[in-house]
């Protein structure tokens, strides 16, 4: 027994030996290797928004499609390649609205300098039918940022777009076939105004407020920015699902379509479902007031010294009598934030009211209709005005008993915004196209007025229609002509 105690001993250390080495090995190797988490700051690096979840075989091209983060320099780091090879070489010199598409953005903002940067990835499904080669975004930022785009790609693969107006020409680099599924990518880097004169209010920081409307690039058709009225010069179909983390350089609260879903301090998340844009408001001392009307929060963002008050009880109306007409609220929450000046705006599940605005219950309740005409069913707000603006005010009107006649002489209602003046075109598609409304109302009877509204909002509900769907649809719930006797001298593109 005694003489297998050397060979023991020699065994032992041998695996001492063996050992150390390993540990010696592991070490240098771990310092040697750079850290899987960087040490970064908020002001660095933003966080990265998780995707959308979807099963089946786009769960994995879904994992990769968050967008780019930069690295410390600021630059953006690469983009990873998706799992998918879904473009094919070719061309078809086509592209189409009729595409789903989910995005997720992270948005990194300096209140202090009005700096704002946009890392932005859309999963992009082509439900149109017909092949596509490239898409068309649309986004404010390209007149009134100064927007300058570092970064584009598609599954990985870099493309260049080309910017014309408000419009990004985003070529996919091959045909993307009817049912597949591509990762587009895009940041840009842009500056927010300072002012509220002109259209300057939907990009802007000031009077201690940052408000962005129509930032995010979206897929839409080529629509001229430029207008003679106050029209919104926008066309969005609706996306499934939005995510946006904002990455800030102090605490800011935002009142945001949408609701906050994650983060703390310098960075959130946000996440919307079927929304046709995602707008934002932020300032450093908004103050928060609530209520509820039949289970929908409803928000009031604003700074010191605004009617906070006054605004929430007008949304609390507005919701209350609104919905009773048109049917239920789409979302869980509506936000009204108090903005830096501008117009009242519409956005989906939030509505701007500018500084120093007046009539507050009647423009409250103009832009909380909007989120049934135009949140619920869209339309081409520059092209067909009508379809929105008319409606929104003819309701608004209706439920405050707010009519009033027109301040400029009957006119056509079927123009585009950049036919109408700035003198007439409230006067003529709000007023006489709320009044038209009305009138219509009168001579069907409200019953089957009101039973024609709602079937119209549930048949196109989120879907773009157009004014002849609207029209058509009064017209086959009565058994009066409107066409030949109310809509054929105001509509006579239609008619």
């Amino acid at each position: 027994m005694v003489r297998y105690r050397p060979l023991r001993v020699l065994w032992a250390l041998a695996l001492v030996v063996i050992l150390w080495a390993a540990t010696g090995l592991a070490i240098d190797a771990a310092r040697s290797s750079p850290s899987p988490n960087p040490t970064t700051t908020a002001a660095d690096a933003p966080a990265r928004p998780s995707q959308p979840a979807r099963g089946g075989a786009n769960e994995a091209a879904l994992s990769s499609a968050q967008p780019a983060t930069p690295d410390a320099s600021g630059a953006p780091a690469g983009v990873p390649v998706g799992t998918t090879a879904a473009i094919r070489p070719g061309s078809v010199n086509a592209t189409s609205m009729n595409v789903t598409a989910e995005y997720s953005a992270t948005v990194r903002l300096s209140f202090g300098t009005r700096a704002f940067r946009v890392y932005e990835a859309i999963v992009v499904t082509n439900t149109s039918g017909r092949a596509i080669d490239r898409l068309e975004l649309n986004t404010i930022a390209a007149r009134l940022g100064g927007m300058r785009i570092t970064e584009a790609s598609v599954d990985g693969a870099p493309v260049h777009p080309t910017v014309t107006d408000q419009t990004i020409h985003f070529p996919l680099g091959g045909i993307l076939d009817p049912g597949a599924t591509t990762i587009v990518r895009l940041t840009y880097r842009a500056t927010l105004r300072s002012t509220t004169s002109g259209s300057t209010w939907l990009f802007t920081r000031a009077n201690g407020i940052l408000e962005a409307h129509r930032w995010l690039p979206w897929i839409s058709r080529p629509t001229p920015f430029d207008r003679p009225n106050h029209g919104d010069p926008f066309v969005t179909g609706v996306s499934p699902r939005v995510r946006v983390t904002i990455v800030s350089d102090r605490v800011l609260r935002y009142a945001t379509t949408g609701n906050q879903v994650g983060g703390s301090g310098l960075t959130k998340t946000f996440e919307a479902r079927n929304v046709r844009d995602f707008a934002f408001t932020a300032a450093p001392d908004y103050r928060l007031r609530s209520t509820t009307v039949g289970g929908v929060t409803i928000h009031v963002w604003s700074r010191p010294g605004f009617p906070a008050a006054t605004v929430l009880a007008a949304a609390r109306t507005a919701l209350a009598k609104e919905s009773a007409l048109l049917g239920p609220y789409p979302y869980s929450t509506y936000d009204v934030a108090q903005t830096a000046g501008g117009f009242g705006m519409e956005s989906p599940g939030l509505t701007w009211i500018p500084t120093g605005a007046g009539s507050l219950s009647y423009l409250v309740a103009h832009e909380t209709a909007h989120q049934w005409f135009y949140g619920i069913v869209g339309n081409d707000q520059a092209r067909q005005p009508f379809d929105d603006e008319a409606a929104a005010d003819f309701v608004a009107r209706y439920a405050l008993g707010l009519r009033r006649a027109s301040r400029c002489s009957p006119a056509r209602l079927d123009l585009t915004i950049y036919q109408y003046s700035a003198a007439c075109y409230y006067e003529r598609i709000y007023i006489q196209g709320g009044n038209l409304l009305d009138d219509t109302r009168k001579a069907m009877g409200s019953t089957r007025f009101w039973a024609a509204i709602r079937d119209y909002l549930a048949t196109n509900r989120f879907k773009i229609a157009t004014t002849k769907t609207l029209l058509e649809t009064l017209d086959a719930h009565t058994p009066l002509d409107l066409g030949a006797t109310r809509f054929r001298t105001r509509f006579p593109s239609i008619y």
